[in-house]
């Protein structure tokens, strides 16, 4: 996707598919997390790619990757789970 930089604001491409942005990838993953307990990677891979025909299991990692790395989601083993609401902000910098 070639993107230009126009005053500090990033316009996308005209023919690009915003549906496939990061983002939109990964409210549809929160979506079908919520209100469930750890739920296999894979079913939840299997669910995603059936959503679009032009998603890729590449697609599924990196949002998926975006998610743990905001703090969204948790993992345990070959699972997942959607994290409880925290109230503040998210500190990248701070270690716990």
């Amino acid at each position: 996707m070639v993107v230009k930089l126009y005053k500090r604001m990033i316009l996308p491409h005209p023919e690009s598919d915003l549906s496939l942005n990061l983002m939109v990838l990964g409210v549809d993953i929160v979506e079908e997390l919520k209100g469930k307990d750890f739920i296999l990677i894979e079913s939840l891979m299997e669910s995603f790619l059936k959503k679009q025909k032009k998603r890729t299991p590449d697609m599924f990692l990196n949002s998926l990757t975006f998610l743990y790395t905001c703090g969204l989601i948790e993992k345990k083993d070959f699972k997942v789970k959607l994290v409880g609401k925290k109230t503040g902000q998210i500190d990248l910098f701070l270690n716990d």
